[in-house]
């Protein structure tokens, strides 16, 4: 039987997809139909191969913009030396599976086409299930986000046995002021708001002090994109996927990521209750850092820390929206930039000392006013 595609060309070699099927994947598959799907924000495609003779019915093909694109990561990282020898994605995978995160099985990867072989956890992210489910069904999936992230922060961060690329880079204090100029070059700049000098200058101290402060708290292995469109509701289990920035971050950014998110507006009641759950969760272990500890044990220092955190990651996000929109062209993120600039603004009304930064800040916001 042809391979069917939808009508949109799908830019592939079929015939060489349809011999890898039969030829290098743990079980032989027929391909039926090639599916493009909605792209995210990286330059990366995505499509899903509908199988028969196959002991699954589907999977994900990933197809990487250059086979050698894997060099260089989309995002900026900071602390990465040495040669690049292995792509991201499959290497911090390992480390995942290692640990029993809920990651996609790779069948195969075709590294000279760039192709990647994924475990399809289906369409259904944790998004779309909260916003079509009842209070009380939503709240045990955002439960079992944050036993998810929990199990990740405490087993992830155990040394690899292998090289993990993820221990040779962290947010540090290069990362997070590069991160806050990319905010104010597209989320303020390049909306036609260029700052005087005389708001410039405090707006770069201030974000130069809480660069300085997140760098000096507890560290664990960090998703870097741990949200509710990164999440995704297969049966029982939730899938983690979008992984390949991971480094190490606050014990507070992947929480902070997840509850503070971009796309869903989550109760403050419920927030509450998830930190929580969170803190619970991570005190039953004992191998943690004597300072994460005590952090753990202070419900006021860790609230500082999620409130503060979440700061810096939804500017940031608000920067990056704009930059996907004007760089590469998608304009689909642009809708989440009012609630993202909310959550920052009702973080900086909490604390006196960051009220400076607001009143800096404002007279370039329209968002707040």
């Amino acid at each position: 039987m042809t391979p069917q595609t939808s009508p949109s060309s799908t830019g592939l070699d079929l015939s060489r997809v349809s011999f890898t099927l039969r030829n290098h994947l743990p079980f032989t598959a027929e391909l039926e139909q090639c599916i493009p799907l909605a792209g995210d924000a990286s330059n990366r495609r995505y499509y899903r191969l509908h199988l028969s003779m196959a002991p699954v019915t589907s999977l994900i093909l990933m197809q990487l913009a250059d086979p050698e694109g894997f060099k260089v990561s989309e995002e900026a990282v900071s602390g990465a030396g040495g040669e690049i020898t292995e792509l991201p994605f499959t290497n911090i995978l390992k480390h995942l599976q290692k640990n029993g995160v809920q990651v996609p099985v790779l069948y195969f990867y075709d590294e000279s086409s760039g192709l990647l072989y994924l475990e399809d956890f289906g369409d259904v992210t944790l998004a779309q299930a909260w916003q079509k489910s009842s209070p009380g069904t939503g709240e045990d999936l955002y439960c079992q986000a944050i036993d998810q992230l929990v199990h990740l922060h405490l087993q992830a961060s155990r040394a690899s046995t292998f090289p993990c690329v993820a221990f040779t880079r962290s947010f540090d204090v290069a990362l997070y002021l590069w991160e806050f100029d990319h905010f104010l070059e597209y989320g303020i700049v390049a909306r036609g708001r260029p700052m005087c000098v005389d708001d410039y200058m405090p707006v770069r101290e201030e974000f130069k002090e809480i660069a300085e402060w997140l760098t000096a708290q507890p560290q664990v292995f960090t998703h870097r994109d741990y949200h509710s469109r990164n999440l995704m509701v297969d049966g029982e289990r939730l899938g983690v996927i979008d992984f390949q920035d991971a480094l190490m971050g606050p014990v507070t950014y992947d929480l902070a990521s997840l509850l503070r998110d971009s796309y869903i507006s989550l109760d403050e009641e419920l927030i509450d209750r998830l930190i929580a759950r969170y803190i619970e969760g991570m005190r039953k272990n004992l191998s943690l850092s004597q300072q994460s500890a005590m952090l753990l044990h202070d419900p006021v220092a860790f609230r500082r820390l999620f409130d503060f955190t979440s700061i810096q990651r939804n500017l940031k996000a608000a920067g990056r929206f704009v930059y996907i929109d004007r760089v590469k062209g998608n304009s689909s993120f642009l809708a989440s930039i009012p609630q993202t600039l909310k959550n920052v603004r009702a973080n900086l009304d909490k604390y006196p000392q960051l009220h400076r930064l607001l009143t800096h800040l404002s007279p370039y916001i329209p968002e707040w006013r």
